[in-house]
């Protein structure tokens, strides 16, 4: 076994002590096997200061013996009863294991030649015959004692190298492992700071200007400049700080001197003249012995969350300014439906001459001019009456076209283009065209000179502009006039801001365009560069399919013939507003119906049970401090479940709070309006009493 190349990967039991993790024996051990005991302890004496002798009485206890062990060599008697040496020299080179120790065969009679012959074939590689001559005896057995620990000592070498080598191995493999996983770490990293708007820079001590020594991340694609032309002209980055932010920057590095960071946000103008929104912030390092090194930042791309923020401010600002009008729209609907009434009884009571007709009639458009006004502030503030469907964009164009075609003027043209699979917008139809002919009529306010209105369609998705994921059609109207200034774009939205002059516009037809496409579940973006043009675009939603209307669901009056019997129907009006309620009165009285006004729906809903059943039909008011309109009908029909009710109102949002079977009517109504919800509502009592 001792003679296997040591490189060769054995198992355990082939290898030595040493191989196995165990201690190596410190010398050599021989085997003597003989059936003579004398003999033995002879041998024994004269080998045992060249090696450690094990001694065997029969070829089956040396067998034995061989599988505990290692031996140098094997001094084997020939003759012995039972296994002879031969045959033990055989079963000795049959085991894989000890076939290579050497065999010396010991004898006293067979000398001859053909005995000898036997023996070589056996296995053995030397003779020694007795009586042993103990010099001769060491010396043989000296050669292959030295032998074994010659080889043994060359195989632990070679064992320890091939462990070097295999620890070497091991350990250059953890290394490449731990290079190649550093190495995907640094890549990810840098992948990571490259896809951020963000640049990691160094900067020396006091430098003046302002300009890195080293940056890495996504610089270029920040600035849109390479380092390397920002390290060519250093003074330029300062150069391009915004005007109106270079002081501040300027005092917030003359403030690092103390030996503090820094953080401040600025403007800079990038390569492409654009001004970007930069939030430049860094910390002082220092070295070992705690002395001032140089300053590490980083330059992070704030502008979207900057957008995002004035974006959200502005919703904000939109949102109040839509409450303060709804509640401007409402007070104005009051006093107008008041004049309105008043005008209109005037107008049946009172025999006018002529110029008093004119006159009269000059100041009814005038109130019918206002109510036109309210009812854009109403637009804008997102609470006027919609009713919603799927729009055909081809008919719309004809229609906003034909409309559009004496107001243009002839140096101004209209175009229409489209995409061929354009989606079906869902939104009021009516409130559209009025958008689109409010967008092209400031279009041709821009353009004094003549020009081309382009109206584009095109499909896209949501997820955008504060809009919810989905389908939406954009309708875009564009011109190639004066455009808008920068401070004003944020303002054209507003209720009465215009850039146009004195008397030349009322502020409201961006204001009611925008308050449409909110409430329609979109919204408005505008783009405009100063003396290249505008675009306003319409974000509405797809249409997912026809809406059903249901027929009992009555938004706005329709015209039914009257069918009631004058002076014989008892109305109970409900109106906080001294002067509309006055001017109702008059109304429903000039038609014949008895009326009791009362100005709270406190008092209205405390009415006794036995006057309540004298009421035919009730009108109320909607908004009413004390309590609403529905929250009258709903305490009066608690009473009497079947009291006919009409609601009078200029707030668009009391549809979603009418109770069923109730009818709308929008302030400012007329006579002829009035007649025609009270006919409806008994035409439907007189239906609900039928079954």
């Amino acid at each position: 076994m001792t003679s296997q190349p040591p490189a060769q990967v054995r198992a355990a039991s082939h290898t030595p002590s040493t191989i196995r993790g165990q201690a190596p024996p410190s010398r050599a051990r021989v085997l003597i096997v003989d059936d003579d005991e004398l003999n033995l302890h002879a041998i024994k004496t004269v080998l045992e200061d060249i090696a450690d002798v094990v001694m065997a009485g029969s070829g089956e206890e040396a067998l034995r013996h061989l599988l505990k062990g290692e031996f140098a060599v094997i001094l084997l008697d020939v003759f012995m009863p039972g296994m002879d040496g031969y045959e033990t020299a055989q079963l000795i080179r049959a085991r894989e294991q000890t076939k290579r120790i050497p065999i010396i065969f010991l004898s006293a009679i067979n000398k001859e030649v053909e005995h000898l012959i036997r023996g070589y074939s056996m296995g053995a590689v030397d003779y020694v015959f007795k009586p042993v001559e103990p010099i001769v005896l060491q010396s043989k057995v000296a050669v292959f004692v030295d032998l074994f620990m010659m080889r043994r000592e060359i195989q632990l070498k070679a064992l320890q190298e091939q462990q070097l080598r295999d620890a070497n191995l091991h350990a250059n493999a953890d290394r490449l492992r731990a290079e190649q996983e550093l190495l995907r770490v640094e890549q990810q990293q840098s992948a990571i700071i490259e896809s951020l708007p963000i640049a990691l820079y160094l900067e020396e001590l006091n430098t003046w200007p302002h300009a890195p020594k080293f940056v890495s991340g996504n610089f270029q694609a920040l600035t849109g400049f390479t380092f390397d032309a920002l390290t060519a002209e250093p003074a330029q980055w300062m150069d391009r700080v915004h005007p109106d932010d270079r002081a501040r920057v300027i005092a917030a590095l003359a403030q690092r001197g103390d030996g503090r960071g820094y953080a401040v946000e600025y403007r800079w103008r990038t390569a492409d003249e654009q001004y970007r929104h930069f939030l430049d912030q860094a910390v002082l390092l220092h070295d070992a012995q705690g002395h001032p090194l140089e300053y590490a930042g980083t330059l992070f791309d704030v502008t979207d969350r900057k957008e995002l923020e004035s974006q959200l401010l502005h919703a904000r600002k939109m949102d109040a300014l839509g409450q303060i009008t709804g509640g401007i729209a409402h007070d104005f609907n009051n006093l107008l439906a008041a004049i309105l009434a008043g005008l209109e009884m005037l107008e049946l009571r009172v025999e006018m001459e002529p110029e008093h007709r004119k006159l009269f009639a000059t100041t009814r458009r005038a109130a019918e001019q206002g109510a036109a006004l309210v009812s854009r502030l109403l637009a804008f503030a997102r609470k006027q009456k919609l009713e919603p469907a799927s729009i055909d964009v081809a008919a719309l164009s004809g229609a906003v076209t034909h409309l559009l075609e004496h107001t243009l003027g002839g140096m101004v043209m209209l175009e229409w283009h489209v995409e061929e699979e354009l989606w079906t917008p869902y939104a009021d139809g009516g409130q559209l065209e009025l958008a689109l002919m409010n967008l092209a009529i400031n279009a041709r306010d821009a353009m004094p000179e003549g020009g081309t209105i382009q109206i584009t369609g095109r499909n896209t998705r949501g997820g955008q502009f504060g809009l919810a994921d989905g389908d939406y059609v954009v309708l875009a109207v564009s011109d190639s006039g004066c455009g808008i200034a920068p401070d004003d774009l944020e303002r054209v939205a507003e209720p009465f801001f215009t850039t146009k002059s004195v008397g030349k516009g009322t502020g409201l037809g961006l204001s009611m365009v925008y308050g449409f496409a909110r409430q329609s579940g979109g919204t408005v973006r505008i783009e405009s560069r100063l003396n290249q043009g505008t675009t306003v675009e319409i974000w509405l939603p797809r249409a997912a399919e026809l809406p059903q209307t249901e027929e009992n669901t009555l938004l706005t009056p329709k015209k039914l013939p009257s069918t009631h019997t004058a002076g014989h129907q008892h109305i109970l009006l409900v109106d906080d507003h001294d002067g509309v309620r006055t001017t109702t009165v008059t109304l429903l009285e000039e038609l014949g119906y008895r009326v009791t006004a009362m100005p709270d729906g406190t008092q209205a809903t405390g009415l006794p049970n036995e006057e309540l059943e004298t009421i035919d039909i009730l009108i109320s008011d909607y908004a009413m401090p004390l309590m609403s309109g529905t929250e009258v009908i709903r305490q009066l029909r608690a009473k009497r479940s079947t009291l006919p009710a009409i609601i009078i109102t200029g707030h668009a949002d009391a549809i979603s709070h009418v109770p069923e079977s109730v009818l709308v009517l929008n302030k400012p109504f007329t006579l002829t309006q009035l007649q025609d919800a009270i006919a409806s509502v008994e035409v439907g009592e007189r239906a609900v009493r039928a079954h």
